[in-house]
This record gives structure tokens, C-alpha cells and sequence, in this order.
């Protein structure tokens, strides 16, 4: 199969004139996440821009005709498509080959890596499909979930001196509030060591200088209070126990609910917490709602909880144990501790 390759811009050096600068403030990075970084810069002045749809919607585009391999930077950076090697400007091969995101396949070559953009940034994650265990995951929840935290923060009212974003991912949450409250400390944090690896690039990459990522599970790992917790954590029932995806508990709430316990003991005095969570309905019951208002009935924290998806992955209702589920929504819950 022919795969003929195209580029917006068409400025690529040829081979014999290549030059990777690294910027002074990279030395001091692993290579490959210095190069990755690079990657990122590279792809953002291409104009690169992609949008990452959920898992059924990817693979129902990529099964169409005509999508068999990439053509161009979307492709392979956002479809994870195989291409050609030959066909893709030397200039990029050895870019993709430093940050170490190039791989065989077959007689085909593919990215390790995807890349999502959202409010102007772009950020590193797994490439499709997302089914190792330590996979990365970057989707339709993370654009609802930065909505969300950038709608809380516009509206707070309070300081943010210190803030963590628990199962950061590649570190969208984190580096949405570095980027509105410059002035603060942020920590991402994820018991997921590629992830931590993602962030950090992800950070240098958007130019957020107060993000700290490091690799921890929930809030023990770290010490302190925080005036803000935000949170988009597992929330399903993953056979397969992945990271990114297996929230644990009855229906996927485990997590969820641990986050809160979790972050409830470390806010300060008037701290919030924002959760972006799925719950599962059942009998047109929230369960987990039910289980949030029994846990703050007496205690000093103040509450909001709304739907803001009241449908989402639709065909987890085809298995266990969602099968009398009647839907699954998304959720935000917004709590905070009274001073």
C-alpha cells in the first residue's frame, strides 16, 4: 500500500543540513524527554492541532477506507496510524527516533505516543489503542474535566497557594490551574511512573514553571495541606485492571470515593476539592451520591454535585457489570472546607 505524505507547512530541512538545538534549560532532562519536548515544540509550529474522541469513535474512523495508514501529522501523531517511512521527511524520523516514540511494525512504522490539543496546549499520551496496563489516557474526560476545573477556578473567590491534581495523567489538570494561577504550587501526582514521565513533558512543554509531578498513591506520598484537590480518576470496571481506567469497588466508584476521603483530611480552611468522576445509575439510583452525602452529613464540608454528561460509554451497558445499569454520567463534585 502507497501512503503519500503531506505536511501544512512543508518545512523540513534537508537531511544534510538537520540541527536539534536544545534549549539550555532541557540539559539538565533525560535525553528522550528533552527530545520529546522538542517533538512538542516541532509539532506546534507545524500547526499541529488534534482533537481525541473516544476509544469506539477511534476505531470506527480508522476503519474507514482511505485510513488504512497516515498521510499526514494528524495521523500518526493523533490516529495512531502505521506509515511509510519512506514517505515521512527524514527530518521528523529522527526527531521521533530521539524522543524514543518510533516503532516497527511490520514493513510499517507507528508513534508510541498521541497528541492531544486543548485550549491552545498540546500534551503527550498513549498512543491508540490505550491497552497496556501503565497506558496513559487522554480523552473526551479530559477535555470535560479541564472545563470544569477552568469554570471552578474562574469563580473562586479564594487563594490557590497550593494545589494537587491526584492521578494526573499527562497533567492536563495540573497545568490548566499553574496556567491560571501562576503564583501557586501545583504537584501532579500518579501512582503511574509513564505518567509522571508525560506530565513532566507535557509541563515544560506548555511553559507552566510551578507544576511538580511526581509519582505517589493518592495523598501519601506528599505532605501538607492544599487550598486546592482536583481529580478525573478511574471510574469503570476494567477486566483487564488498566491504570488509566479501573476506578475498583462494586461499579467503578472505589476510587472516586477514596479521593475524597483522601482529600478531605488535607484541605485547608476554606481548600476545595473538585472531582470529575462517571457514576453508574442504576434503577435511577446514584449510589455514589448517596454515598457522598452520607459521608459529609456532619461534617464542615459544603457540597455541590451535578450532572454535566448524563450518558457516556454506552456500550459498557452490554457487560458486567453494568448490565442493569440503566446509563452511566459523568459527574462533578465541588466540596469545600468550612474555616
Amino acid at each position: 500500500m502507497l501512503c503519500y505524505f503531506a505536511f501544512g507547512k512543508s518545512r523540513f530541512a534537508p537531511p544534510a543540513i538537520i540541527h536539534m538545538h536544545v534549549p539550555p534549560q532541557l540539559q539538565a532532562m533525560h535525553e528522550a524527554e528533552a527530545a520529546l519536548v522538542e517533538l512538542g515544540r516541532f509539532l506546534k509550529a507545524e500547526g499541529y492541532r488534534f482533537t481525541t474522541v473516544s476509544p469506539l469513535t477511534h476505531s470506527r474512523v480508522n476503519a474507514r477506507k482511505g485510513n488504512e495508514c497516515a498521510t499526514d501529522l494528524e495521523g500518526i501523531f493523533g490516529w495512531s496510524r502505521p506509515f511509510d517511512i519512506a514517505a515521512v521527511p527524514e527530518d521528523l524520523c529522527l526527531r521521533m527516533r530521539n524522543a524514543g516514540v518510533l516503532v516497527r511494525e511490520g514493513s510499517m512504522y507507528r508513534s508510541l505516543v498521541r497528541a492531544s490539543t486543548l485550549g491552545g496546549q498540546l500534551f503527550f499520551h498513549s498512543a491508540y489503542p490505550t491497552a497496556e496496563v501503565d497506558a496513559v489516557f487522554f480523552g473526551p474526560d479530559t477535555y470535560r474535566f479541564v472545563n470544569a476545573v477552568e469554570q471552578y477556578l474562574a469563580g473562586l473567590r479564594t487563594p490557590v497557594r497550593r494545589a494537587v491534581d491526584i492521578g494526573c495523567g499527562g497533567g492536563p489538570g495540573a497545568i490548566s490551574i499553574a496556567s491560571l494561577r501562576t503564583s501557586a504550587e501545583v504537584y501532579a501526582v500518579d501512582i503511574n511512573p509513564k505518567a509522571i514521565r508525560f506530565a513532566e513533558a507535557n509541563s515544560r512543554l506548555a511553559g507552566t514553571q510551578g507544576v511538580h509531578a511526581m509519582q505517589g498513591d493518592l495523598l501519601n506520598d506528599i505532605e501538607g495541606t492544599f487550598d486546592l484537590v482536583v481529580a478525573n480518576p478511574p471510574y469503570l470496571i476494567d477486566a483487564d485492571q488498566r491504570t488509566y481506567r479501573h476506578g475498583a469497588g462494586s461499579l467503578g466508584e472505589g476510587l472516586s470515593l477514596a479521593i475524597v476521603d483522601a482529600a478531605v483530611k488535607r484541605l485547608s480552611d476554606e481548600g476545595s476539592l473538585l472531582l470529575y468522576t462517571g457514576v453508574a445509575i442504576v434503577n435511577g439510583r446514584d449510589s455514589f451520591r448517596d454515598a457522598i452525602e452520607e459521608k459529609f452529613k456532619d461534617s464542615r464540608m459544603r457540597w455541590e454535585y451535578r450532572e454535566i454528561d448524563p450518558d457516556i460509554f454506552g456500550e459498557e451497558l452490554m457487560h458486567e457489570p453494568y448490565t442493569q445499569a440503566d446509563r452511566i454520567a459523568a459527574v462533578v463534585l465541588a466540596a469545600t472546607k468550612e474555616g
